[in-house]
């Protein structure tokens, strides 16, 4: 009796042992091409460490970096003084990596994209903050929703924004180019926000809490070299989303409570709409934006523009607006309230004094909340500022009351009566 013939009409098979060859060598064959993969991908999570440690003078976590939705493929690193951390140069300074990843999501020319920046600094800075020009875009243009940064929480000092974290530590004891530190601040950034890499017009979940601890990680890290005492805490988890905006003044909350409360939106010349946030007494920056919705808007000029001459039609969402921030502490010492152009000279706004620019309709009062200077702004846009500037008065004095209020703050200054309304100089 034959043995090793198969039954039907394919003709014979192999014996088992001769199977069992078989079996090893696709598998031996199998293993071969895995180890190649992992090599590769072993040596390009190595080779990622090493350009982001590079690029970021060893200040930024690189495994969370690498764990970002774009950062697949083969990293680089920008090579040039601009884009590379080198703290012996002064600060503040950033890192650019790139990734071919992103390139490839993107088509880019040179098959790789810039996704990811890392920047730290400390205070005082050098450079000043500038209040909303009456022209700013505040909302998105296409009539897409807008939204607003929001505090991190978890107390922390820090922002979110709709591409990254920025985050801030006392430094005390720091020192940094031989001068002595109040403060120091980190950002992590995502600078690829769209699909896919991006949900809902935002950054995913996993990438939101990726950059929370990348910053926070980040400005411990820089509060080490140099040598500040404090380190900050580790992030809240599940950082939410950004909220949508801008939402009818009926519903104003947080930063815009106070507009709600008076009820100023109750007449036709005043907003309807609120762009706005929760509220963070430590943050450096609070704002609430209070835009006229299309109807709003186009009622109110049509209403007016017989009596004003060469008053400009709104065409863009949120186009007038009145636009109010409250900054604090360093940034409070540095406040300007027109950026310089040509021969002009930029017009600051003094802590412990209030006024208006005489080139723009933009007013600033001034308090001191737990011993730091505050400064707070209001821009009114071009061409309501002719419609409104006489009214706005009431409204400033509201907010800069409410700011006040809630931050158990002294020493307030208003603006005089006779700086309204807006008379350019």
């Amino acid at each position: 009796m034959s043995t090793g013939r198969g039954r039907g009409t394919g003709g014979t098979v192999g014996t088992p042992s001769t199977v069992r060859k078989s079996v090893n060598v696709l598998l031996c064959l199998a293993a071969v091409v895995a180890i190649g993969w992992c090599g590769r991908d072993l040596w390009q999570m190595v080779d990622g460490r090493r350009q982001i440690d590079a690029a970021c003078a060893g200040l930024v976590p690189a495994g969370r970096v690498l764990s970002l939705s774009p950062a697949g493929g083969a990293l680089t690193h920008r090579s040039s003084e601009e884009g590379t951390i080198d703290l012996d140069d002064g600060l503040p300074q950033d890192c650019e990596v790139f990734s071919t990843e992103a390139g490839e999501a993107y088509g880019t020319r040179t098959g790789e994209r810039w996704f990811f920046t890392g920047a730290v600094g400390v205070l005082p800075a050098d450079g000043p903050r500038v209040a909303d020009h009456p022209m700013e875009v505040l909302l998105d243009p296409h009539g897409g929703p807008t939204h607003p940064y929001q505090p991190l929480g978890g107390g922390i000092t820090g922002i979110v924004t709709d591409s990254g974290v920025v985050v801030e530590l006392p430094c005390a004891g720091g020192e940094a180019d031989g001068r002595p530190v109040t403060a120091l601040w980190a950002r992590a950034e995502l600078m690829v926000t769209k699909p896919p890499f991006s949900e809902n017009g935002q950054l995913t979940d996993h990438d939101r809490d990726v950059l929370a601890e990348t910053a926070v990680t980040t400005a411990n890290n820089l509060a080490g070299r140099l040598g500040c005492a404090d380190r900050l805490p580790d992030p809240p988890e599940d950082v939410p989303a950004l909220p949508e905006g801008p939402v009818p003044a009926s519903r104003a909350e947080g930063t815009c409570a106070w507009y709600r409360e008076a009820g100023f939106a109750r007449s036709s010349r005043f907003p309807d709409q609120v762009l706005q946030s929760r509220t963070d007494d430590r943050l450096w920056d609070e704002r609430c934006v209070l835009v006229l919705g299309p109807e709003r808007a186009a009622g109110l000029y049509h209403a007016e523009v017989e009596d004003h001459s060469h008053l400009t039609r709104p065409t863009m969402p949120g186009q007038w607006f009145v636009s109010l921030h409250t900054y604090s502490g360093e940034r409070a010492k540095n406040v300007l309230l027109t950026s310089a152009h040509g021969d002009e000279t930029p017009e600051p706004a003094e802590p412990g004094e209030a006024g208006r620019s005489s080139e723009d309709p933009v007013w600033w009062a001034s308090s001191v909340c737990a011993g730091q200077p505050q400064i707070h702004t209001m821009t009114l846009a071009h061409g309501y500022d002719k419609v409104i500037s006489s009214e706005i008065e009431k409204a400033f004095r509201a907010y800069v009351t409410d700011v006040t209020e809630r931050r158990h703050c002294t020493d307030v200054v208003l603006p005089k009566p006779s700086d309204f309304p807006f008379r350019p100089a």
